[in-house]
């Protein structure tokens, strides 16, 4: 016996229904009663017939009519109760029971406690059974020991033994890999049983009870093959979205971030007001985007009202939150073992002892000892004062300590009120989330609010208008370091200028050179950026309905505003090196200076189509959609600079009077427009068919090629439903096969790239140049110079995509897998032309000369399940996916296969480097390899005079030409090189788990990437002093690098500007693997129990604790654990091929503990 439930809930105030529908199905009679009335049918399907034929036509009936005239010429009969029919055969009489059976009570509920009507009872491997009762309950004739199915559609089924039992307590778990399931996709939805292409949703579910600021943050992880970049740990941090792999190495271009249809920041967005996601990854899904979405979209929806009918809602949700640095360097703060360090860096590079610490502070063999007794004494002063007033420092600062809070707080408030009376429906949102800052002084702080208002009103019966406003209001400030006042610059700094044997204080309060130079900008709060972002969105749509809702027409307009402000203030930093004398750093003393800048982007978009559905003699599905799209986007920019601020604490540029100031501006307009496209069919639910189409232009791109055709087609075959598929369901319950081919445009390059663009320059009165037009009266030639030359055929990338995936479902669905290879090629790309000669007297021009592939695969596998703990059901979700994927180049402007440069045949992320065979241990192993000629080169220099010591690192002379060398530098001619590793990310996976029993419930997510090469950038932090002699030294340097007594250490001879090391001479011994393992989200929590809420009011309360980025694990651990390994790789480099991404100088990752609670009435 079959169930068949068709639920959805209808306003209080509706009493009578509308209907006009002719020769239909009674099935669907019932879906469209169920849809647009909000009444629930119960029945079994060996009682009712539902494909026969009927006509039912009312105007403002009670539903008892209707349902007489649905049931018409059925032997059955029905109940109403509420919204709840139930239908049953007449004059069915009870089960008898038979000497061998007896009779058991029972009852059905939900996972809330509620009790689920028309739930279908049956005893397994038996021919009786029942439907539950409005209350949930039943009686059903049983043999002794044997086993009860009860099933309910949504819900998964669960089995009960009735041995030794009279009565029985079912709870039912929600189906949430139900095949009914449906998913948002351009323009419309669809059920995920029809989907063709590869799509993948995600719920809700994934944004709850999370103390992050970013949404970003909270997708990482959730969608295999949705690769997500943050750069740094700063609350405000907007991502890099990337599906599937490398998009294109000419116009480049992530994933298209749709926020209910309108193109936004997922920074910017409250969590809380997220539905769903919805991730399109091959271009037939994506096809209907055009040349916005060439390498896949992310469709966010955020909460509908309309689904909340009969309902008035209020939710508060509030999280509080501990946060600390995840990963901070781990420096030497001994001021002494610094200093004895820095000698040993100098001396072994330069062979003389060094006499000062990089030009700022004095240095001799006898302070070094002087250092030494005064630290054997226990001597804690830290400076002195000389006869002729200089200090003399012997310090033990610890600068990120100095730098940095221990840890800080964080905080996030929303409230939701939503409702509607079946007419009128509203959903309106706040959210307040307050971050206090990390650093120690003048912390950065961030503050963001968001509003929003959904409310829609169905006007007729057949026209529907809603309004969706959205207003985000985001602060930022940050102080500066002292290094030209530029952000960013302080972890640089500290690892430059921050030495440890002089503190950031004198004895007087002033600061120290070092102190100055490193977070002196900090100290003294004068330096900062504060920038301010408000965005404002509006989408209006029409939805008209006609032929009973089969022809449904939308336009919608909308429009955002941008504006972008940006105070800048940099002031001379103060410092004493002499008792009493004050120094100044920086800009020039009384000469501090402001700068603004402001930037507004005004977009509209509106979108106008029409949808048709229809199913045909019960077999034949049918849905088209065609449309029209326009977009336009205007950008202007101003930015304005002056110095002499007439008081110290002003934040107005209108209160600097110096001469120095300048005014820049920019601006830009960029216009789409497209007609599309798409036809889904289907027969009998088996066969599977989705055409799509795009006719899309470009105002990026002249008159002769802004226009391009980008068609799509995919298809998928349900085997599992075909009738000669005999596997029992408990082994295979769903299959379905899919493929997919599509081509998309990539219109991802600047305005005006087709346009040869003179840059006015300004010679000042020095001689040296400068852009901008300085008001200063000094500004005296303008010149410009020869433009990059332009090709007359620029125009489109295309990316081309072929997709294969399978589907199934095993254990009746409780096991699911999904699968996917996948092909994209991009061609055509927007990349530098063949080299001119200097004759030419331009660059070489930019055009469309270069092709690339991409070649991939993903995997999900899913498992979720239930049985009883202690007497009560325990319910659980096991979910894994993996993801891997490679770009190779296949055309591409390099004809001598330079290694500086892309070339065919390139395996993207490519590192080359050389193979170290260890350390020499003696010089007589030193005289016998290429005696002691192979290391005399700037590429090897090791010391100040090219001569190779015991302790330097040992390379393989592959290319036996005696030398160690870069050959030709090229692929045919590397001399020594060979490819070494890999900096893109390969096996992305990802490992989650989620519980309840008994009101708790848990959850917690792993990421990681399972290969992963990366060499640490020539100014990284890695290298401490092995790149400068006065950078800070990693701990981890301590007694791991060679001496006589230390044969197998890990490190070289210590020396100072090891080139082998830092100057990008990558290299097999120092290649790291930064694969990893994170735990990246816990979550534990309790849902107070109905009964003591109930008198208060409320419907649902939740405690909960939360963490994010809790703990990791990766082979880089082994030496240092200085860095996050997760965004390690994700520094400002963006040249692929050098894979040297990432120094370590950046806003740490913040590890989370979070206690929040959700109160929902």
């Amino acid at each position: 016996m079959v169930l068949l439930l068709l639920c959805f809930h209808l306003s209080l105030f509706a009493q009578h229904i509308s209907l006009q529908l002719r020769n239909v199905t009674v099935k669907q009679a019932i879906e469209t009663i169920q849809k647009q009335n909000g009444y629930s049918f119960a029945f079994a399907a060996s009682d009712l017939n539902t494909k026969k034929i009927v006509t039912v036509l009312a105007k403002d009936l009670p539903i008892e009519k209707v349902v007489e005239q649905v049931l018409a010429g059925q032997d059955v009969s029905y109940t109403i109760q509420g919204k709840d029919i139930v239908i049953k055969k007449k004059g069915s009489q009870p089960v008898q029971q038979s000497s061998k059976k007896y009779t058991i009570n029972g009852i059905v509920k939900d996972m809330s406690g509620e009790p689920v009507i028309g739930a279908n009872i049956k005893e397994k491997n038996g021919t009786t059974g029942t439907i539950s009762d409005m209350d949930g309950k039943f009686q059903l004739a049983v043999s002794e020991g044997s086993i009860v199915q009860v099933s309910y559609l949504g819900f998964l089924t669960q089995e009960v033994s009735v041995k030794n039992k009279n009565y029985l307590t079912v709870i039912l778990k929600d189906d949430t890999q139900t095949l009914d399931e449906v998913v948002v996709v351009g323009f419309s939805t669809q059920k995920k049983i029809n989907l063709t292409g590869a799509v993948e949703n995600v719920s809700s579910d994934v944004f709850e009870n999370r103390p992050v600021a970013n949404v970003t943050q909270m997708l990482q992880g959730a969608v295999p093959n949705l690769n997500i970049s943050l750069a740094d740990g700063k609350p405000n941090q907007s991502a890099s979205y990337n599906i599937r792999g490398v998009t294109s190495i000419g116009a480049g271009g992530s994933a298209l971030v749709l926020i209910d249809g309108v193109e936004g920041d997922p920074a910017m967005l409250n969590p809380n007001d997220i539905e769903s996601v919805s991730v399109l990854k091959d271009a037939a899904s994506a096809a209907i985007y055009g040349s916005r979405a060439p390498y896949g979209v992310v469709l966010i929806t955020t909460k509908d009202p309309s689904k909340q009918k009969d309902k008035f809602t209020i939710n508060y949700t509030g999280n509080f939150s501990y946060e600390t640095p995840y990963a901070i360097p781990d420096v030497v703060d001994d001021g002494y073992v610094w200093a004895y360090l820095f000698r040993e860096a100098e001396f072994n590079y330069r062979g003389i002892e060094p006499t000062s610490i990089n030009k700022s502070q004095p240095f001799s063999k006898e302070w070094l000892e002087t250092f030494r007794q005064r630290k054997l004494a226990g001597n804690t002063l830290q400076a002195t004062v000389g006869p002729d007033g200089k200090y003399t420092y012997y310090g033990n600062e610890d600068y990120y300590d100095a730098l940095y809070k221990d840890h800080t707080f964080a905080q996030s408030h929303n409230v939701s009120v939503s409702g509607s009376n079946g007419k009128i429906s509203y959903y309106t949102s706040a959210r307040l989330y307050d971050y206090d800052g990390l650093f120690n002084y003048n912390s950065d702080t961030y503050r963001t609010m968001n509003m929003r208002t959904k409310i829609s009103a169905q006007v007729f019966d057949w026209l529907k208008i809603s309004n969706n406003i959205d207003y985000t209001h985001d602060k930022y400030t940050q102080p500066l370091g002292y290094v030209e006042q530029n952000e960013g610059l302080v972890w640089k700094a500290i690892n430059m200028e921050g030495h440890p044997s002089e503190p950031i204080f004198n004895p007087d309060g002033t600061l120290t050179h070092s102190g100055a130079r490193s977070v002196g900008g900090l100290v003294t709060g004068d330096n900062w950026i504060k920038r301010t972002t408000k965005t404002l969105k509006n989408t209006t749509t029409l939805n008209i309905t006609m032929l009973d809702n089969k022809l449904r027409f939308t336009g919608d307009f909308s429009f955002r505003t941008r504006d972008f402000i940006e105070d800048k203030k940099t002031t001379a930093v103060p410092y004493s090196d002499y008792e009493g004398v004050i120094k100044y750093l920086g800009v020039p003393e009384t000469d501090d200076k402001m700068s603004e800048k402001v930037q507004q982007t005004t977009y509209i978009s509106t979108n106008v189509y029409a949808e048709y559905e229809n199913t045909f003699a019960g077999k034949h599905y049918l849905k088209a959609l065609a449309g029209y799209n326009y977009e336009q986007q205007d950008y202007k920019a101003i930015s304005s600079e002056r110095n002499g601020l007439l008081m110290p604490d002003v934040e107005n540029i209108n209160f600097a009077m110096g001469d120095n100031m300048s005014i820049k501006s920019d601006g830009n307009r960029w216009r789409y427009a497209g007609a599309f496209f798409r036809l889904n069919y289907s027969y009998d639910n088996r066969y599977l068919f989705e055409v799509n189409g795009r006719y899309d232009g470009s105002s990026k791109f002249p008159d002769n090629s802004q226009w391009g055709f980008f068609p799509s087609a995919s298809a998928a075959w349900r085997f599992s439903e075909e009738k000669f598929w005999k596997v029992n369901p408990d082994i295979i319950s769903n299959g379905k096969l899919r493929v997919s081919y599509g081509a998309l445009g990539n219109s991802n390059v600047k305005p005006y790239s087709y346009l040869e663009k003179f840059a006015l320059k300004t010679y000042s009165t020095t001689g040296s140049s400068s852009e901008g037009r300085y008001l200063d009266g000094k500004a005296q030639l303008r010149y410009t110079l020869n433009p990059a030359q332009i090709p007359d055929n620029i125009g489109w990338e295309t990316s081309r995509t072929i997709d294969a995936g399978i589907d199934l479902g095993f254990w009746n669905n409780k096991i699911t897998l999904s699968a996917d290879y996948y092909v994209r090629k991009t061609a055509n790309m927007y990349t530098v032309g063949p080299t001119l000669p200097d004759t030419f007297g331009a660059s070489s021009p930019k055009g469309n000369y270069a092709d690339m592939s991409t070649y991939g695969y993903e995997i999900s596998l899913g498992y979720n399940d239930s049985f009883r703990l202690a007497g009560k059901p325990f319910n659980f979700g096991i979910k894994a996916t993996l993801a891997d994927y490679h770009s190779v180049i296949d055309k591409y402007n390099n004809p001598k296969r330079d290694l500086d440069d892309y070339y065919v045949g390139q395996r993207i992320g490519e590192i080359w480097g050389f193979v170290c065979n260890g350390l020499f241990q003696s010089q007589e192993e030193i005289d016998a390899a290429f005696d002691g000629k192979g290391y005399k080169n700037n590429l090897m220099q090791t010391s100040v005079n090219y001569i190779t010591y015991p302790g330097d690192m040992r390379f393989e002379d592959l290319n036996n030409t005696g030398t160690i060398d870069n050959g030709a530098n090229t692929v045919d001619s590397p001399g020594d090189r060979k490819i070494i590793g890999n900096s893109e990310p390969r096996y992305i996976y990802t490992l989650s788990f989620s519980a309840d029993w008994n009101n708790f419930f848990l959850s917690a997510m792993f990421d990681g990437v399972g290969k992963q090469d990366w060499y640490p950038s020539g100014e990284s932090s890695f290298w401490g002093q092995y790149n400068r002699p006065y950078n800070q030294v990693p701990v981890w340097h301590l007694n791991n690098y060679w001496t006589k007594d230390r044969p197998d250490a890990y490190l070289p001879r210590y020396s100072g500007y090891y080139n082998p090391l830092y100057k990008g001479t990558a290299n097999t011994r120092y290649l790291q693997d930064v694969s990893y393992f994170r735990l990246k989200n816990l979550q534990f929590g309790y849902n107070l129990p109905k009964k003591w809420i109930a008198k208060a009011g409320f419907s649902k309360v939740s405690v909960y604790f939360s963490g994010e980025n809790l703990w990791s694990w990766s082979p880089l651990y082994r030496h240092t654990k200085d860095y996050d390994v997760a965004v390690i790789t994700k520094g400002s480099d963006n040249d692929l091929t050098s894979g040297d991404k990432g120094d370590g100088f950046n806003y740490p990752t913040m590890r989370n503990l979070s206690l929040g609670i959700s109160i929902t009435y």
